[in-house]
């Protein structure tokens, strides 16, 4: 997939200044990543790794919230909602290997297989579904990257 690419961090600025320089990059990299994956056949490895960018970017938002007023949670629910949905087929697949791994083959091992592997396809049809339609819709990436570049807060005082 992609590689990550690491934030340079100007000592001489605040988190604000910071925050609109590097995150906006950051998303729109996460935006390319989303789309490359479900432009092709996705395998449960670039689910995964897709996932994992997921939290590296919600978890990056949430070190700079104090920086950005509240369409920074509308934001992180979105991810959040991400997360959850290539989470779901993560733990089916984990739960498939374990099965495969620690089980003696029986009729009930086998219709657990197939419950698992029907509910993956389901739960990744679902992900593919809310990035297509919601999380990756017309204009949102510039959404996304637009209020990540404008809206930060000027730091408090302490």
């Amino acid at each position: 997939m992609h590689k990550r690419k690491h934030i340079r961090w100007d000592e001489s600025a605040g988190p604000g200044p910071n925050a609109q320089h590097q995150l906006p990059a950051m998303a729109a990299a996460y935006f390319a990543q989303g789309r490359q994956l479900l432009a092709g056949k996705q395998s449960h490895s670039d689910l995964h790794s897709l996932r994992l960018a997921t939290k590296r970017l919600r978890y990056t938002l949430e070190l700079f919230r104090s920086c950005y007023g509240p369409g920074l949670r509308a934001r992180m629910t979105a991810l959040r909602q991400l997360q959850q949905c290539l989470g779901q087929v993560n733990d089916c697949d984990t739960a498939a290997r374990v099965l495969a791994d620690y089980s003696k083959k029986s009729p009930q091992r086998n219709q657990f297989k197939q419950f698992l592997a029907q509910r993956s396809l389901e739960k990744a049809a679902e992900f593919r579904r809310f990035w297509t339609d919601e999380f990756d819709g017309p204009g949102q990436e510039q959404w996304w990257t637009g209020y990540l570049a404008r809206h930060t807060r000027p730091a408090r005082k302490r």
